[in-house]
């Protein structure tokens, strides 16, 4: 089962999301089984225009694939009804299933996505075996990270981990969003181009959905696995908590006023998936934050709570946050900078101001009485 989010402009200039289901008259002309010196192919044509392919290659012991081409059609009106640009928009992407036995069956049952450029797959209820030998297929499963996530590369972050609930139901309030009351627990991930680590991150996340009934998720890092891209000017961390929920978070660079360049959250989105078939029950994203900035060579932390507010059905509660995604050394953060929320050090003036005020008041008060009673009326000589 495959569905796919498109990102498109459309003739006002703004963006909306579309969506592209497999029909049931998908056909697969083009498809090859492959041999010993030629890929095997598998290509799929449906709707008005789309298609999507995939390569797969192999060695003495193992397949894998190799690359995905997918097109979608702004000419289909039904799918993009005000698309600026239209005809058919190709993207291609390496696929990031790892190499698998060759007499094994490689099955992936619960949500799995890549995202390229402005597109979303998703996959679900995966079974397939390229180059069968000998015309029998496999007894023996390989099974996708979705359904068997490890856990992602140990940081040591200087952040107390805290509790977890996994999902917790609140009663609908007639005005406002219910409030987290349990913390979820802190996750670690981390992408990597090539062999170096390209980002990190530590946080720990909530979502919250104020739709027909208010809902709470933690997002639990054993089961959540991390992708995305990493680039000079831009990153992008994709979350998959291997259930229903896909997170991103988009990262850019900016020329500060002074003192360098910095980065800085610029755009969040969010995609609810139905458990049982992969469907996208609903999706929201804003591009217009400008959160979580730090110099270029540094790190953002903030230990305290935060919202990231992406409109008024989806709200993002962020700790312990600890993020850099550019120009990571050697597998570490590099120097943090921390939010003001976890300066301390201005409540000692604060405090200090407040304490001479209440003085100040005290005096004045107790000057003004006293001449009260001093004048009180005249007295006979």
């Amino acid at each position: 089962m495959m569905r796919f989010l498109i990102k498109y402009e459309t003739n006002s200039s703004d963006y909306k999301t579309a969506t592209l289901n497999l029909s049931s008259s998908v056909t697969h002309n083009g498809s090859v089984c492959g041999n010993d010196t030629q890929a095997a192919f598998v290509a799929v044509q449906f709707g008005k225009g789309h298609s999507w392919s995939i390569n797969f290659t192999k060695t003495n012991e193992t397949y894998q694939g190799d690359l995905i081409t997918f097109t979608y059609n702004t000419n289909d009106s039904a799918a993009f009804p005000d698309a600026k640009r239209k005809g058919p928009v190709t993207i291609v992407v390496k696929d990031t299933m790892g190499p698998v036995q060759l007499n094994k069956v490689f099955v992936c049952h619960n949500t799995d996505f890549i995202e390229a450029e402005n597109v979303t797959q998703i996959f679900w209820n995966v079974t397939l075996q390229p180059f069968v030998q000998n015309g029998t297929i496999g007894k023996k499963e390989f099974r996708c990270r979705a359904d068997t996530p490890t856990s992602a590369p140990t940081v040591t972050p200087t952040i107390a981990n805290v509790t977890t609930a996994s999902i917790t139901t609140l009663s609908p309030a007639p005005t406002t969003a219910p409030k987290p009351v349990e913390n979820p627990e802190t996750g670690n991930y981390s992408l990597k181009n090539g062999n170096s680590t390209c980002l990190l991150a530590v946080a720990a996340l909530q979502l919250n959905v104020s739709q027909d009934k208010p809902l709470l998720i933690n997002i639990n890092p054993k089961t959540t696995t991390a992708d995305g891209t990493c680039g000079n000017r831009t990153a992008t961390l994709k979350l998959n908590d291997g259930n229903s929920t896909l997170i991103g978070f988009t990262f850019v660079v900016k020329n500060a006023s002074e003192g360098g360049q910095k980065f800085y959250l610029k755009e969040v989105n969010v995609t609810l998936l139905n458990r049982l078939n992969g469907s996208v029950v609903s999706n929201a994203e804003n591009n217009n934050f400008s959160k979580w900035d730090a110099f270029l060579g540094s790190s953002y932390m903030c230990r305290k709570e935060q919202t990231l507010e992406i409109n008024e059905e989806f709200q993002i509660h962020t700790f312990n946050v600890w993020i850099q995604p550019f120009l990571v050394k050697a597998n570490k953060f590099s120097t943090a900078e921390e939010c003001s929320l976890d300066d301390d050090s201005i409540l000692i003036p604060i405090v200090v101001g407040a304490a001479l005020a209440g003085l100040i008041a005290i005096i004045v008060i107790a000057y003004i009485i006293g001449r009260r009673k001093s004048y009180a009326g005249y007295q006979t000589l």
